[in-house]
């Protein structure tokens, strides 16, 4: 089965370094647990989502294993715990994130794991759907049927903006 996972890191690591570094020791980490790592993208730099300030280093990977999602699941939390990831505050700085974006068998969701595959918010994270349009462009959204570099081109274009309602005249807004 192949896995279109994401990687990502805002927070220097005291043993492995800046956040680009930390990507990489976290593939080797994985390889080193049996999951084979066929293809990566490039590491981008990008904004962060919540209140963290500091920028990201993202990247995609393609893995494969005979596993399925939830031991896939279990093996990325071990691996974040041991890059120093404690859990809590969501949308803060940590060393490491690791998220299965996609699955080759389609659609997958658990409740004991909470897992939900292809990932809820990948289809508006160009920092997740620019690197896998890289490797995995033609790759399918189970649930949309469009494919990552559709998804892609689709998050890119301009968004327009609400047009704003029109302000309420003097007379309507006061009282009689």
């Amino acid at each position: 089965m192949l896995y279109l996972i994401a990687l990502g890191s805002n927070q220097r690591h005291q043993h492995f370094g800046l956040p680009r570094d930390i990507l990489a020791a976290a593939l080797q980490r994985l390889d080193g647990l049996g999951l084979n790592i066929a293809e990566t993208s490039g590491t981008i730099i990008s904004r962060p989502v919540g209140p963290s300030q500091r920028s990201y280093a993202n990247a995609v990977a393609i893995i494969e294993s005979t596993k399925y999602p939830p031991a896939i699941l279990d093996m990325f939390k071990q691996t974040e715990a041991q890059f120093g990831r404690r859990r809590g505050q969501a949308w803060s700085r940590r060393v490491l994130d690791l998220d299965i974006i996609l699955w080759s068998e389609g659609v997958f969701t658990s409740d004991a794991p909470p897992l939900t595959i292809p990932h809820p918010h990948m289809r508006e994270r160009s920092f997740v759907l620019g690197p896998a349009a890289e490797i995995a462009g033609d790759w399918r959204d189970p649930v949309t049927g469009w494919t990552i570099a559709q998804l892609d081109a689709r998050n890119r274009r301009p968004k327009k903006r609400p047009e704003k309602a029109p302000k309420p005249l003097d007379h309507e807004t006061k009282r009689h």
